[in-house]
Order: structure tokens, then sequence, then C-alpha cells
């Protein structure tokens, strides 16, 4: 059962703009509460492939090249993993890797080294700075979905002009994953991305549902509709199953997009189980 997280107390964004290590709220403690931390190595890889692939022009251009995991969980791994990953799109990256819970950040520095260090904190992001990534995986699940959208303004407002927020979920071993993607201006996509061979029905992926999303898979509710439509696209392309779960898939991403919804990205992300949807289309009811 996931670690249901206390209430977190009201911020005003505008507090927190310029960063810094004096960000956290007046009593001098992080913002945010400590979860369960559970995470598993190599389990935000088809985040990570996004953010190095369609993503990457944020970092290519950023004149301060700051990447945030925030909340990074009991292990490191995924932080280090994160590090190597934009390595390869930009040499002089900097990863900050920042846990709420002390003990986890001081078992993480004996990994620290020129362009990746841990610190202590919660969604003040106490690092000088504004970074152009702020990656939140598995963390804000944890927490209620009246909270969101103030973590989300609170968190946007320590971006760069390009800088991106995802606010993710996955299971266990990263097979199942959406994340949205906000800037400094609010969210812009959901996007899913699945094993094949994994599922029966998109719809499935359901259960792993962002927070601010996971409550509205009712009928009335936009994203309960963006998934009953995958679920029919999906069958009706169950003919080009014989040549694959992928070619399946992308017939799929290729009827939503002539259905009219707006798909982002093309094929070359279809073809790794993945789409990616504009915000409105799958936006809660107010």
């Amino acid at each position: 059962m996931v670690q249901k997280a206390e209430r977190v107390a009201p911020v005003r964004a505008g507090n927190h703009s310029q960063g810094g290590a004096g960000g956290a709220g007046k009593s001098g403690k992080p913002i945010g509460n400590v979860t369960r931390g559970t995470t598993n190595p190599n389990r935000m890889r088809r985040l990570d492939r996004w953010l190095a692939g369609p993503q990457a022009w944020r970092l290519r251009r950023a004149t301060d090249p700051l990447v945030i995991d925030l909340g990074y969980g009991a292990s490191p791994a995924t932080a280090v993993e994160l590090f190597d990953r934009l390595s390869a799109v930009r040499a002089d990256v900097r990863v900050a890797g920042i846990e709420i819970e002390p003990a986890r950040v001081r078992a993480a520095k004996a990994l620290e080294r020129a362009g990746l260090s841990f610190h202590v904190g919660g969604f003040e992001i106490p690092v000088p700075g504004q970074p152009v990534i702020v990656r939140a995986f598995n963390v804000l699940r944890q927490y209620e979905e009246a909270d969101v959208e103030a973590i989300w303004s609170l968190v946007r407002s320590r971006l760069s002009p390009d800088g991106l927020f995802i606010d993710g979920t996955c299971d266990e071993i990263g097979r199942r994953v959406t994340w949205v993607a906000l800037d400094v201006g609010g969210p812009l996509s959901l996007s899913i991305s699945m094993r094949f061979g994994g599922f029966v029905l998109p719809s499935e992926i359901a259960e792993r549902l962002p927070k601010a999303l996971i409550h509205r898979n009712v009928p009335g509710e936009k994203i309960h509709g963006f998934l009953q439509a995958l679920d029919k696209a999906w069958l009706n392309a169950a003919p080009l199953a014989a040549f694959g779960n992928r070619q399946r898939w992308t017939a799929m991403c290729r009827s939503m997009l002539d259905g009219g919804w707006p798909v982002h990205d093309g094929p070359s992300r279809w073809r790794l189980g993945e789409l990616t949807v504009g915000w409105d289309a799958v936006a809660p009811s107010p």
C-alpha cells in the first residue's frame, strides 16, 4: 500500500522564485513530507530517454544546465542514471539529487562527483539557480490531490524560462509509466509509456496515472474519454498484431492523431511504446 503523506501547508510560490539554500519554509524545514522512497535501478529509463530525446533542446539551450532529481528515494541509483544519460546530451550538465530524509542524502554522498551532488530539501529546491529540468517521480503520488496545484506552482516558480517540471508515476520496475510535463506557464502534456507484451488494454495504465488524474478516471472526465479512445484504437488495430505489438501501437497512435486527439511527437516515439497528448485533452474538470 502506498504511504499516505501528511498535508502540505500552503506555500507562496513567489517567496522561493530565486532559489538558494534559504528557500525552506519559515520554520527552516524543507517543504514536504518523508515518503517511503521505494526505487529500483533503471526504473526511470522511459522518462529519461524522453528527456534526452524530444526535450533535449531545453538542456542544450540552457545557460545553466542545472537538473534536479526531486525525491529520488531510498537509493540514489536513478539520480546517478539521470546524470549519466543527460551527460550524453550535454557534458557539463549538473544534476542535484534532493531528498527530504537526511539519512538518504548521507548515504548518497559517497557517489558525488563533478556535476553530481546530493542535498537535503523538499519542493522549495534548496539549490541556487534556475533548473532547466526538475524530475519528481513517484513523489506527488503520495500526497493529497488538493495539494498538487500548490506544489506544481511552487516548483514551476523555480524553473528557468525554458525549464520543464516532470510529475510522474511508474510501477516498481518501470514497465508502466506516466508523466505530466509542465513549464513556467502550466501543464503542457501527459505522456504514457508501456512495455509491449505487458498489458492487454492500454487503459491499464490508469493505475499509474499521476495524482492530478488518477481519481478522475470516471465517466465525464477527459482522461476517462482518452483512455477509452485508446482502448478502441488498440482493439481496432488488432489485425496488425501479427506483425508485432510495435506495429499495432503505432497504428493506435496514428488513429488517435487522425481522430483529432492532440498527439505530440511521432512514429519514432510511438515505436517505443510511448504516446504524448496535449494537456487540454485530459485535464481534470474544475
